[in-house]
């Protein structure tokens, strides 16, 4: 049986994340890729505390195919440490799963 994940990477604009969100998808790599934003970011960047407005990717694909989606975001985002974080899909509808699963065949 086929694992799934989803991967979260944040960009500093709607035009970055939507090119990323394009290369993935178009690359196979992603069978859909959701931006949503502006969203606030309050982090840590080298000892200081930072505040940044950001667009967040929600990465929809396979449990394989992680390390050829980290490369190809650390490729194409400009961040000198981008967010690149997967989470198991636990669960999930089995049409929506075979959608995904057929998309990314």
């Amino acid at each position: 049986m086929k694992s799934y994940i989803q991967i979260s990477t944040t960009t500093e604009t709607k035009e970055q994340a939507e090119s990323i969100a394009q290369y993935l998808v178009e690359q196979n790599l992603a069978a859909c890729v959701q931006i949503t934003g502006p969203i606030t970011s309050i982090y840590r960047w080298k000892g200081k505390v930072e505040n940044a407005q950001e667009w967040l990717c929600l990465i929809k694909t396979r449990d394989e195919l992680f390390e050829k989606v980290e490369a190809a975001i650390k490729k194409l985002h400009p961040y000198e440490t981008p967010e690149i974080i997967a989470v198991p899909v636990v669960k999930g509808s089995k049409e929506y799963l075979n959608w995904l699963n057929y998309e990314l065949s």
